[in-house]
């Protein structure tokens, strides 16, 4: 991992999962030079209340497809239907051929304690590829990898058996509208399905420019409330006072799976990487 460009995957379990969770991470990463791909393990076919199977399918990966070419990003939505995700081995050897082909040096994924059961198999099969990336006899017909990539939990609120540790926090404030942008290309789920379930369908507007409007006051609360959680680590980054300013952020936490190569490079300090002084 001395190389200046890095193959970074996003693995999340329904389609707009990985903007939601680490968008503004993969804006940066595209700005500055590094491959990004967004993969979903689930089609999303059950996540709307007027919609559904393949017709719904066929939409959210549209959706999911327009949303990276936002950034330069590549897209994969599995066609494994969303709610019924389980951690069977052939989706392991898939997600491991998957991660195999990208050539990944990191992955990110949910963590493994979640409310929802398709975001915690998600989790453990990402997790569990880490023992078989570099196996040449698993899925032996693509090449393994060298070293497994580096593993990152992206950011919930889930307490229990142990609360999110931001190992990595990332000023989001320059690509804050891109990721609302890239979440406004999942029309299914942000202005349909979630407004829906939350009982504030009528709430939406329908002209398209005050839609945005209301959707960056909806999906920027998380990351205004992780800049303020993370705000020591964010001074420790960026200093005091540039940390202090910073209004959006991004964290992610390492998991103790893979090859680790960022976790033994991060300076314990700033949480900064080689790789990643954005």
């Amino acid at each position: 991992m001395n190389r200046n460009e890095l193959n970074i995957m996003i693995i999340a379990a329904h389609p707009d999962d990985a903007e939601a969770r680490a968008g503004g991470f993969a804006a940066l990463c595209r700005r500055h030079g590094h491959r990004v791909g967004m993969v979903s393990a689930t089609n999303g076919c059950t996540g709307h209340y007027a919609m559904g199977g393949g017709e719904l399918a066929r939409r959210r990966q549209q959706e999911a497809r327009a949303s990276a070419q936002l950034i330069g990003a590549e897209s994969l939505v599995l066609d494994v239907q969303s709610n019924e995700l389980d951690g069977n081995l052939y989706l392991r050897k898939r997600l491991t051929e998957i991660i195999r082909a990208f050539r990944a040096d990191l992955v990110l994924t949910h963590r493994p304690n979640d409310y929802h059961p398709d975001h915690r198999y998600t989790a453990i099969l990402v997790q569990d590829t880490s023992a078989t990336l570099c196996n040449p006899n698993v899925c032996p017909l693509t090449p393994p990898l060298k070293q497994a990539p580096s593993f990152l939990y992206m950011a919930d609120n889930f307490t229990k058996p142990w609360p999110f540790t931001a190992d990595l926090v990332f000023d989001i404030d320059s690509v804050l509208d891109m990721k609302i942008a890239m979440q406004a290309e999942h029309a299914s789920q942000m202005f349909e399905w979630l407004p829906w379930e939350s009982g504030t369908l009528a709430e939406v507007p329908t002209e398209p420019s005050a839609r945005r409007t209301w959707l960056k006051a909806e999906r920027s609360r998380r990351d205004k409330q992780a800049a303020i959680s993370f705000r020591e680590k964010l001074i420790a980054k960026y200093g005091p006072a540039a940390g202090a300013q910073i209004q959006y952020a991004e964290g992610f936490e390492f998991c103790e799976y893979g090859g680790g190569s960022l976790r033994k490079a991060r300076d314990a300090q700033t949480g900064k990487t080689p790789w990643f002084n954005f």
